[in-house]
């Protein structure tokens, strides 16, 4: 039996729940600019992921079912989680000015990512040898490779040629190796399948 993660119609339909929300947001009421940007980034992103997950082979299915449901037990709330103190850290920012307050509200999101990063952690851990050589090795491959781009950057921006905001650099390092561990998981799973 065959448990399976995502379909990537469920993710159309989340998708195109995201995107409507975004397009219907001047009606709703007054939803500040990053929070519509944000509705349109994960419509589109999870359409993305959609065309993705048709393409993957093995994936989280390929560990026990045990292993699968417990890991999906303990990532979703993790990253529910995350999406829910994000928005309220961006919202309570707004609002205080207090420095220390203000640093506890910033680290919010912390928590939950750090729970998710145990979900991994236990996934791979607990996975058969084939699947925890599939995942350490598109873990491995991602992390070279953003590490690689940010190397880039930061040669491009010493030299004058870009200009990044540091906060913006630190912020977007931990999606980008997420994403790029999924893609190159995708890859390195159709090598050994």
């Amino acid at each position: 039996m065959t448990v399976t993660m995502t379909t990537p119609r469920s993710l159309l339909a989340a998708g195109s729940i995201f995107l409507v929300t975004a397009l219907l947001a001047p009606r709703l009421g007054p939803l500040p600019g990053y929070m519509v940007g944000l509705l349109y980034g994960a419509g589109l992103g999870t359409f993305m992921l959609a065309a993705w997950r048709s393409q993957l082979v093995g994936g989280c299915e390929a560990g026990s079912p045990a292993v699968r449901r417990r890991y999906l037990r303990e990532f979703t709330p993790a990253m529910l989680g995350y999406v829910g103190a994000l928005f309220l850290s961006l919202w309570l920012l707004k609002r205080v000015d207090t420095a220390w307050l203000r640093a506890v509200i910033a680290l919010l999101p912390v928590p939950p990512i750090a729970l998710a990063m145990r979900a991994i952690i236990r996934y791979i851990r607990d996975a058969d040898e084939l699947q925890r050589r599939i995942e350490l090795e598109a873990v491995s491959m991602a992390t070279a490779l953003i590490s690689l781009l940010y190397m880039a950057a930061a040669f491009l921006q010493l030299a004058g040629v870009i200009d990044i905001a540091s906060g913006v650099a630190m912020l977007w390092m931990f999606p980008l190796v997420c994403l790029t561990y999924g893609v190159t998981k995708a890859a390195v799973a159709r090598r050994y399948r």
